[in-house]
């Protein structure tokens, strides 16, 4: 499978600062959620599913929900989309109301 992270552009990449205080427990209940949606977006868009030809079988079938969340973990701890610093300033501004 190709490794989306490296698909990534640098100007990509570096567009979204890493977030601060990632200790909080509301930002890392946000990165989670992020996490959550890109892995969706990512089986969405056919990522994990096996070849016709040259397929790792059974196996890939089974294990590849595992490649695929893991990669959208790595994509929300290096700034994903920005969804979690959205949901994250929401989720802070509901706390303090």
């Amino acid at each position: 499978m190709p490794n989306i992270t490296a698909s990534i552009s640098p100007s990509m990449a570096t567009s979204h600062q890493p977030m601060p205080d990632q200790q909080d427990p509301l930002r890392k209940a946000a990165v989670q959620l992020e996490a959550t949606f890109l892995a969706e977006m990512l089986k969405s868009a056919g990522l994990g599913e096996s070849r016709e030809s040259f397929g790792g079988g059974s196996g890939e079938d089974q294990f590849s929900t595992f490649l695929v969340r893991a990669q959208a973990e790595q994509m929300a701890q290096a700034g994903g989309i920005g969804l979690a610093e959205s949901l994250y300033n929401s989720m802070k501004e509901a706390q303090n109301d």
